[in-house]
């Protein structure tokens, strides 16, 4: 038997008194959680959030290196705002089939802006959690440009890191990580992200 097959029947009667009275009918209930699986949801939720930071840090600290010039892989000369050129040490080493794509725009002047300020901004969105849905697609996007301008990857025929974590900023976006010990409640609350739904 299983609780959505289940059909209550009344009990017999018993007898108090010699008179005699039904005696209550309970119906199990199979909506509400039980406790142990409200806490498992809850540190599925620790989880993502985990992921979350975590992602957005590994966006934050190559923008913070490249900006500038932490010594990690960037020295101070290189730093971008010494008029380094954070893009082309990356890209003018790429190969793989679409290295002549890659080479040609190395170091160009609007691929430098538009990947300084799509890390800057990725990151911030994933550990604020606002913002979530534009922020993984732009993050996907760049990982799997990465990945495309370094084929084969060193250590396997075409896994690497880039697609795991391109597949885990899409989980944030599932299972809504921003909205816990994150802004993104009170994002989606805000009347121009409900009207345009893509932003939340």
């Amino acid at each position: 038997m299983t609780p959505s097959t289940y059909t209550p029947t009344r009990p017999p009667r018993a007898v108090n008194g010699g008179s005699s009275v039904d005696a209550p009918i309970r119906v199990p209930s199979v909506d509400a959680p039980s406790q142990p699986a409200q806490a498992d949801r809850r540190y599925v939720r620790y989880l993502w959030v985990a992921i979350r930071l975590c992602m957005g840090w590994t966006f934050l600290w190559p923008f913070m290196d490249k900006m500038f010039g932490l010594g990690h892989d960037s020295t101070s000369a290189q730093a971008w705002i010494n008029g380094g050129n954070p893009s082309k040490g990356f890209l003018s080493g790429s190969i793989g089939p679409f290295s002549s794509f890659y080479h040609s725009i190395a170091g160009a002047g609007i691929v430098n802006a538009l990947f300084m300020v799509g890390l800057l901004g990725i990151a911030l969105a994933l550990l604020l959690g606002v913002a979530m849905k534009p922020a993984c697609v732009a993050g996907v996007t760049m990982l799997v440009l990465m990945w495309s301008a370094s084929l084969p990857p060193d250590q396997d025929i075409f896994m690497d890191n880039h697609i795991i974590y391109a597949l885990l900023l899409v989980g944030l976006v599932v299972v809504g990580a921003g909205k816990t010990f994150g802004f993104g409640k009170q994002w989606e609350g805000i009347g121009f992200v409900q009207r345009h739904r893509w932003l939340a």
